[in-house]
């Protein structure tokens, strides 16, 4: 914000030296005395004399001749003088804001009178100069409207909304964002409420799952101590030699294997407990077009892939109307996506399309190395990282998550190995109510 109001202060001093050049710049242009005037009275007065008589000119077309007034020449004399003082003195007296000047009027060889002429001297220069002040300030005063507009109504806003990321990511859920009238950033409030809400559910999701784990350790870790006391039990007289036939200690030797299977099953229950609480994946079903989803992947990897100079090719295809979340839909292609980025060799990574048994396959491949055939099998379970993996970051979720989604919307998700790289295959069954 200090340097957007730096802008808005550099704006008002950048009009100040303008104005005040223009000022100055039409000023010189209009030093000298304006003799125009004088032009229009000979031009007048030659139309006088020629006449020999005083008659009230026409002063359409003349610019700085405002009126004509005559004062016959015997008010000249002291008794004619006296009788018309008023009009003689009317006829010398200056008028507001036009100068004034007296001619005498000839006739032949005789002053028959005078003539005074009322003008104004005023520059074209100051014309101009008003008017390009007047143009000046226009400009100015528009330009210093949008901007404060803009200060007042989209970056004061934004400033105060820019802090609320921040504010999330430290853990303070409990702040609200309010909405201005103008509603500019009505979809980013929207998305940061949704956020913070997602947040917010994720931290309660997650000191459930942590309250009950705690709970199920505490309870399983009491229910092994049982079998794991008989076992050391058992071990502890075989290794003293308490029993004494071979039948007391095979029957000492089961059952240490009958509660080693306990305990095994104990294990396999904190497995399966921990495998079904990795994610709480929501998905909203309902229909989405193919050329919709498509669009959406092309604007978010073509630039991507350009930037890292690999060939991104996306196949023909009809636009069918599928059924799932696009959103969703969309999260299983970005994985895919960024595990082609990741384990490919980064020169091709093509996408296509084929029906089979009413459902629309889309298939990504990527160029690099192939799983190995007997990792296949295994490709989608949780925490599962293939041996192709090269030492790069991962967790093995991703195509754990895939499946899960896909699952979700009714379709699946299956993988191939190609000659010289790897393809993924995402199963959506189509619309029932699909238009054609």
């Amino acid at each position: 914000m200090k340097k957007y109001n730096k802008i808005i202060a550099a704006t008002f001093f950048f009009y100040l030296i303008i104005a005040v050049f223009i000022y100055f710049f039409f000023q010189d242009k209009g030093t000298g005395e304006n003799l125009s005037y004088k032009v229009e009275i000979n031009e007048i007065m030659q139309g006088l004399e020629k006449d020999g008589e005083f008659s009230k000119p026409d002063l359409r077309g003349k610019e700085y001749i405002k009126d004509v007034s005559f004062l016959p020449a015997e008010y000249g004399t002291k008794e004619a003088e006296y009788e018309a003082a008023e009009d003689v003195q009317d006829f010398y007296r200056n008028h507001n804001g036009v100068n004034m000047t007296v001619e005498p009027l000839v006739a032949g060889e005789k002053i028959i009178g005078y003539v005074r002429f009322d003008y104004i001297t005023e520059e074209k220069s100051d014309v101009f100069l008003w008017a390009a002040e007047g143009l000046l300030f226009i400009v100015f005063f528009l330009t210093m409207t949008v901007l404060l507009y803009i200060r007042q109504k989209i970056l004061g806003p934004f400033n105060t909304l820019s802090e609320m990321p921040y504010e999330l990511a430290k853990g303070h859920l409990s702040l609200e964002l309010k909405e201005s009238k103008s509603r500019f950033f009505g979809k980013f409030v929207w998305g940061i409420a949704m956020l913070r809400d997602t947040l917010k559910a994720s931290r309660s999701n997650e000191l459930r799952l942590e309250k009950e784990k705690k709970l199920l350790l505490l309870s399983i870790s009491h229910d092994i101590k049982i079998p794991l006391s008989a076992i050391k039990l058992y071990a502890k007289a075989l290794r003293e030699g308490i029993y004494e036939s071979d039948g007391q200690k095979q029957d000492a030797a089961l059952q240490i294997e009958n509660k080693a299977r306990e305990i095994e099953e104990f294990v396999k229950e904190i497995m399966s407990t921990a495998s079904e609480n990795i994610f709480t994946i929501e998905v909203e079903n309902s229909e989405f077009y193919l050329k919709d989803y498509i669009d959406k992947v092309r604007e978010c990897y073509e630039p991507e892939c350009r930037l890292v100079m690999t060939d991104f090719l996306i196949g023909s295809y009809e636009n069918k109307l599928l059924k799932g979340d696009i959103d969703c839909a969309f999260e299983v292609m970005e994985n895919l996506m960024e595990n082609a980025f990741k384990y490919g060799d980064g020169k091709e990574i093509a996408i296509d399309f084929y029906e089979e048994d009413y459902c629309q396959i889309i298939r990504v491949y990527s160029t690099g190395n192939m799983v190995p055939e007997n990792e296949m099998p295994h490709l989608f379970d949780s925490f599962y990282r293939g041996s192709n993996v090269n030492n790069k970051q991962g967790n093995g979720l991703g195509l754990y998550i895939n499946r899960q989604i896909m699952l979700k919307m009714g379709g699946d998700i299956f993988a191939k190995r190609q000659d010289d790289g790897m393809s993924f295959c995402m199963v959506y069954s189509r619309a029932i109510n699909e238009e054609y």
